[in-house]
């Protein structure tokens, strides 16, 4: 059995797969004791180094030290990606179908735009919005983060078109359909479905990429960790970052295990495949379009 991508692995393959597998999973737990071992004779795991997550110095409750980690940290983390990201994917897919355009004038400006968006760095995007726009933090955040995150997802739009076969198009002029018809009801909802899992994706480095944020001046997980262990001295610095990596482990396997969802849902057949052979089949069937005895 045979993939449209690949071909599926066969006996000598899937077994080389789970001796690589295994072998992978022993070294990982190896370094993991190792690590383990040497924090221990650092003095990293003695609970003098933890107590600030329980019973944390100068007069502080447990409570307040992991409100302002997951409440005040991760909810501004979690704010600037929730305003971000739909903002993003709005951009990037008005500037997918405008690169969709038959005329290399129309379309040229968003190649452009793609182009250099996508190859600035997403802190750089920030720092020119809160010095040049004299925008807020949080709004300097939120423009870098959809900034760059437009051309990317609108280069992803683009490979999904792309990677749709030519015919269907040409079948849908030929019951038809415009051309924007043939975009918006044929081709995009395909190419959406197609490239889910790399929009999630995208979404999960949006939300990482909100941890520069701190950098202008946002007050996201990271920072909110930096505060409290200047706060509380850096012999907490570690019980402090692990929980913060913890965090992000939690909210990002989430979201890839909402790709994961989406990918197998994307396997079934949808209705706009139905409509389109449907009407396919009607118009071949038309009068005009019965073959002649």
């Amino acid at each position: 059995m045979s993939s449209v991508l690949y071909d599926a692995p066969g006996p000598v393959s899937l077994r080389r797969q789970r001796i690589g597998s295994i072998v992978g999973a022993v070294v990982l737990v190896g370094l993991v004791a190792a690590s383990l071992v040497y924090a221990a004779a650092q003095g990293l795991l003695g609970a003098d180094r933890w107590d600030v997550l329980y019973d944390p110095p100068r007069n502080q409750e447990a409570a307040d030290v992991w409100s302002s980690l997951v409440i005040r940290g991760l909810g501004a983390t979690l704010r600037a990606a929730v305003v971000a990201a739909p903002i993003a994917l709005a951009l990037g897919f008005l500037l997918a179908v405008w690169r969709t355009a038959r005329s290399r004038v129309a379309r040229t400006p968003a190649v452009v735009v793609v182009e250099v968006f996508r190859g600035l760095p997403v802190l750089l995007m920030m720092f020119f919005a809160l010095l040049a726009f004299g925008l807020s933090a949080f709004q300097s955040v939120v423009f870098g983060l959809v900034v760059y995150n437009m051309a990317v997802f609108a280069e992803i739009l683009r490979a999904g078109l792309a990677s749709l076969p030519k015919g269907q198009a040409e079948a849908a002029y030929a019951i038809g359909l415009s051309r924007g018809q043939t975009l918006f009801t044929i081709l995009l909802p395909q190419a959406v479905r197609t490239m889910m899992p790399s929009l999630v994706a995208q979404l999960v480095v949006l939300l990482k990429d909100s941890a520069l944020g701190f950098i202008v001046g946002y007050a996201e997980l990271l920072r909110s960790i930096q505060l409290n262990t200047a706060f509380f001295g850096e012999r907490y610095s570690l019980a402090l970052f692990v929980v913060g990596a913890s965090v992000y482990l939690v909210v990002n396997m989430a979201l890839s295990s909402l790709a994961r969802r989406l990918n197998r849902r994307s396997d079934r057949p949808s209705a706009v495949d139905d409509t389109a052979l449907d009407e396919a089949q009607v118009a071949q069937n038309t009068p005009g379009n019965m073959p002649r005895p």
